[in-house]
This record gives structure tokens, C-alpha cells and sequence, in this order.
């Protein structure tokens, strides 16, 4: 079953069960999904849809912060709960070492060196751990290598 029946079920499943803030959340996805098909006239593969997912998880993390600082704890509260729902669709994520591990694989294939190669790896590195990791750590991670 793709990412986007998944996400259909779960949505007909939270309206069945009656819970108004996962079917709020998951409607939400399903409307940015739609945006983004109408917009570019094409079809959503999962990967596509994990973008999305980790654009909108991104989207909460913001907010909390800011709704934080504002002491608004009912907003805080709100968007934890939306975040669970969206992040519970996004693929496992790599440990801080897998992502280490992994981008110094990708510099030794690309015999990158220096901080002047930086968007030569990152490029490969997001087509390649997109959805699987932070894209900040995973930023960090490529400058730390290619400092060293």
C-alpha cells in the first residue's frame, strides 16, 4: 500500500473513530499533497509525500518555538499533537553516526575535499537521505567531514 492510500485510511479511520484532531491533521497533509499535485501537474510518489510530511513536521517545530517564547502553552499543545500524527508517516530516521557514516561514504565516492564542495555533497547527500534524516544534522554532518 503507497504512503498516499495509507494516509486515505487513516483519515477514513479517524472519521469512523470520531477523533477530530488526527482527521484536522491528516486533512491538512491531504490538502498540502493536493496543492502540490495541482500546482505542478503531477503524481505524488511516497517520496514526494515525505518531503511534504517532513516540510509540514518542520512547519510544527517552528511554531512550537515561537508559541513557546509566547508562553502559549494551548497552542504548543496543539501543534505537539499534530506533529505526532505527521511524523507518525515518516520513514524511521537515522542515528546522528548513520548520518555521519553515511556522508563520508558519499564524500569519498565524490572525491569531494574542502568546504568549496559543500553544495557537490549536499546535493547528493539530500537525494539520498531525503525523509531519512535532519536535513540540519545532516548539513552539520557534511561540513564536519569536509573539514577534516
Amino acid at each position: 500500500m503507497s504512503l498516499k492510500d495509507q494516509i486515505t485510511e487513516d483519515m477514513k479511520t479517524a472519521m469512523r473513530a470520531k477523533d477530530s484532531g488526527r482527521l484536522g491533521t491528516i486533512r491538512l497533509l491531504q490538502a498540502a499533497m493536493k496543492q502540490k499535485e495541482v500546482d505542478e501537474r503531477i503524481t505524488l510518489d511516497d517520496a514526494a509525500i515525505v518531503a511534504i510530511i517532513d516540510k509540514l513536521v518542520k512547519q510544527r517545530k517552528d511554531s512550537i518555538e515561537a508559541f513557546t517564547k509566547a508562553e502559549r502553552q494551548d497552542l504548543v499543545d496543539q501543534e505537539n499533537a499534530e506533529m505526532q500524527v505527521l511524523q507518525a508517516y515518516l520513514p524511521a530516521r537515522l542515528s546522528a553516526e548513520e548520518v555521519a557514516a553515511e556522508v563520508k561514504a558519499i564524500v569519498a565516492e565524490l572525491g569531494a575535499s574542502g568546504p568549496g564542495d559543500m553544495g557537490k555533497v549536499m546535493g547528493a547527500v539530500k537525494t539520498r537521505l531525503a525523509g531519512k534524516a535532519d536535513m540540519g544534522a545532516v548539513s552539520a554532518a557534511v561540513k564536519a567531514a569536509l573539514n577534516t
